[in-house]
């Protein structure tokens, strides 16, 4: 029986290039970990994690649980960053695309919306998904307001949903784009990608 989502190598049209995150990327991982900054809200790899993380996510894709990518600079072919499609549901045809995160040369560049472009038409174009989900941290402000430019709707707060390693409760805030509304965020997307130039 073939998987729900495949582990397929994704290129924009002029920023990235999404490539099924494996072993030999540990190295691109941690270099470009070493350049994200202080995130204390997020789960984006550090230099000194960036072997572990890269064997978390390997193995969730193993287990048929979603698929990692990187995020590769097309001008450069440098790593910039990772983000995942998970929590997958297949037969409600459903998913998630989170545990994103960026290097800060890659920030306020064309390299997240065309990311979540190829993504989000992967998911809805290509598998036929009925909605796609967005979760963040409650206070992770940076976050809910790039998900809500995308045109993401908040669906609700999750409160004390997971307990982190420092003890602390994170309130998860969710959001989703139905299949209905898809055609109108992709104009968005694809309006706001051609103001990057």
């Amino acid at each position: 029986m073939s998987r729900f989502v495949e582990p397929v190598t994704l290129t924009g049209p002029q920023w990235v290039s999404l490539e099924p995150l494996n072993d030999s990327h540990s190295p691109e991982i941690i270099e470009a970990a070493a350049d994200v900054g202080e995130l204390w809200f997020t789960s984006a790899p550090t230099p000194q994690t960036g072997a572990a993380w890269v064997s978390r996510m390997t193995a969730m894709q193993a287990a048929d649980e979603g698929v990692t990518y990187v995020i590769r600079r097309r001008s450069d072919g440098v790593v910039v960053g990772s983000s995942s499609l998970f929590h997958v549901d297949a037969a409600n045809r459903r998913l998630e695309i989170g545990h994103t995160w960026h290097s800060a040369s890659a920030r306020r560049t064309g390299i997240n919306t065309e990311a979540k472009l190829v993504l989000l038409s992967h998911a809805f174009d290509q598998l036929g998904c009925v909605a796609v989900e967005f979760r963040t941290h409650f206070f992770n402000h940076v976050s809910r307001a790039a998900i809500e430019r995308l045109g993401a709707k908040l669906d609700g707060v999750l409160r004390s949903h997971q307990l982190l390693a420092d003890g602390s409760r994170r309130d998860t805030v969710v959001y989703s784009i139905l299949d209905i509304e898809w055609p109108a965020v992709r104009n968005n997307l694809t309006f706001r990608l051609g103001r990057h130039g």
